[in-house]
């Protein structure tokens, strides 16, 4: 906790003001702040104060209302920057740093703290490195595995390296992230560059600098509640390759499959690495990389065994029906070696850039002095300002002519923008009361046509009877969040069936296109599908 206590005190200072951009916390709670309504709320209030400090907040965390220091343990605080990390991302935003103080004079007075706050995504991909989203079941190592890796440093067999990712706690527990940047490493002419100390922002700029070629960690996923921020993440976001991650203690559980079967259905080249092989006799270890491989079996996939076939057999044959399969260890570092030449050798994926300009809407906003902006992901193509778009489908199934008044990534304006970032753009013709969440922008030329229905072949990861007709689950499709109702082929579906059916959007049509993946839920009934036909609104 060496950070300069006087920018913590220069905060206090300027207190909470209506149109400020800071404000205080005692701390946050998962069960309080988190609760339906409140949620929403406080997201809210953190979007205002990042508006209000010119895309940048600063959020206090162990004050009182009126800035007196008091304090939270230490678990507590990782539970305020894991509350607040989610809130963040609702509020289309992340935590940039996170400083840390004695709230008293003492380590057991309890900690006070400064989170910077930024507009924007925590990280954008780009030509120069690859990004790996990591899976698997809470408390299965994956944290653990990624703070080994970034560091070079053996694992203490309590979990030691992961405090690089949450309890330090600039990465929140359980795959919650807080700061993805700090996932992070790369290789250059010698091998790996690795951070010595990643509590300090020199060294990570240090391997950005220094390494010609990097490769990010993205925790998309954690416990069952926040499922839904594991599918926002995995299919709105251009990521490169999956690593799901098998404890040799427990072998693949439910969770496990459900997270390989979501990583799969977005199309990720996908890595297992069965973690904490120290923990238990080589036959177990052998045990459940027989496990992992009946389960790629079970979803049509060919495991590779690494430790057999190579590396550069792994790097050949990946995401071509191929899974390969790793034992790891962060104490003893078994198979690390491996995943570095591994990582160092995958290919950073295509890019779409390609194709025609196409970005679903994620949020919107009402800027003053701009009017409407719709940011998202830019799926394919290329933007420019002063591009002549469409905007839809409507609810009525009309698409809306606009214009690109201006671009912004990460709060920059720029001229221009391609596949892969994420930008907002500023449009001419349209009230950011008629965009929502799910609507498309598409050169004029292409001649969209809204979508209402779609035939799919599903793959049913969890259902707790069978999927009849008229099932009614949520549809995840890009940005699509929607209700729709389902026809299965046959009459019905079972758990751990893949087969055909048809869907159609309750309220309104979508644009879609053949080939998309999606991913769908109802309740504890969770599935993934690709779109095999369309049938157009308008016909």
């Amino acid at each position: 906790m060496g950070a300069d206590r006087a920018v913590l005190r220069r905060t206090i200072e300027r207190g909470e003001e209506e149109g400020g951009n800071v404000e205080f916390k005692t701390r946050l709670t998962r069960e309080v702040h988190l609760a339906e309504g409140r949620m929403e709320s406080l997201a809210a209030q953190l979007r205002h104060r990042v508006l209000s400090g010119d895309g940048e907040a600063l959020y206090v965390v162990g004050v009182t209302d009126d800035g007196g220091v008091a304090g939270v343990a230490p678990a507590a605080f990782s539970e305020s920057m894991d509350v607040l990390s989610l809130l963040a991302e609702e509020a289309d935003a992340h935590i940039h740093e996170v400083e840390t103080w004695a709230a008293g004079d003492g380590e057991t007075d309890g900690i006070v703290g400064l989170a910077t706050i930024r507009e924007g995504a925590a990280f954008e991909a780009d030509d120069d490195h690859i990004v790996v989203g990591t899976a698997g079941h809470v408390d299965h190592g994956k944290s653990t595995l990624v703070g080994t890796l970034v560091t070079g440093q053996a694992d203490d067999g309590e979990g030691g390296t992961r405090s690089y990712l949450d309890v330090q706690p600039h990465e929140m527990e359980r795959g919650l992230s807080a700061d993805l940047s700090y996932g992070v490493y790369g290789f250059d002419d010698d091998g790996p560059v690795r951070m010595d100390n990643p509590d300090r922002k020199s060294d990570r700029a240090r391997v950005v600098e220094e390494a010609d070629r990097l490769v990010s960690f993205v925790d998309t996923v954690g416990h069952e509640p926040w499922l839904r921020t594991t599918i926002r993440g995995l299919v709105g976001q251009k990521l490169d390759y999956g690593l799901l991650a098998v404890a040799a203690a427990d072998g693949p559980t439910g969770t496990t499959r459900e997270h390989l079967g979501i990583l799969l259905a977005m199309e990720l080249p996908t890595v297992v690495a069965v973690t904490k092989t120290d923990a238990v006799p080589e036959e177990r270890v052998l045990a459940v990389e027989r496990e992992v491989e009946s389960m790629l079996r079970d979803v049509g996939k060919t495991p590779l065994l690494v430790g057999r076939h190579g590396v550069a057999a792994a790097v050949e044959e990946i995401g071509d029906g191929v899974v390969p399969v790793l034992l790891t260890s962060a104490v003893t570092k078994q198979g690390l070696g491996e995943l570095d030449r591994m990582l160092e050798a995958l290919p950073k994926l295509a890019d779409g850039a390609d194709g025609d300009f196409r970005m679903y809407v994620d949020r919107t906003y009402d800027v003053k002095g701009v009017g409407a902006v719709a940011s998202g992901t830019i799926r394919s193509g290329e933007v420019e300002a002063g591009d002549e778009l469409l905007l839809g489908p409507m609810p009525d199934g009309s698409f809306r002519e606009v214009e690109v008044r201006s671009i912004e990534m990460h709060y920059h304006r720029v001229d221009r923008a391609r596949a892969g970032r994420i930008v907002g753009i500023a449009l001419k013709g349209v009230k950011e009361a008629e965009i929502d969440r799910g609507m498309a922008l598409v050169p004029r030329e292409t001649e969209p046509r809204p979508v209402r229905s779609f035939d799919a072949e599903v793959m049913v990861l969890n259902h707790p009877t069978r999927i009849r007709e008229g099932y009614e689950p949520v549809v995840h499709l890009e940005t699509v969040s929607e209700a729709a109702v389902f026809r299965p082929e046959g009459g019905r579906l079972l758990p751990g069936d893949t087969g055909e059916t048809g869907i159609r959007f309750k309220f309104q049509p979508y644009l879609v296109e053949e080939g998309q993946r999606f991913v769908f839920r109802e309740g504890q009934s969770k599935g993934v599908g690709t779109v095999t036909d369309v049938r157009y609104a308008d016909e």
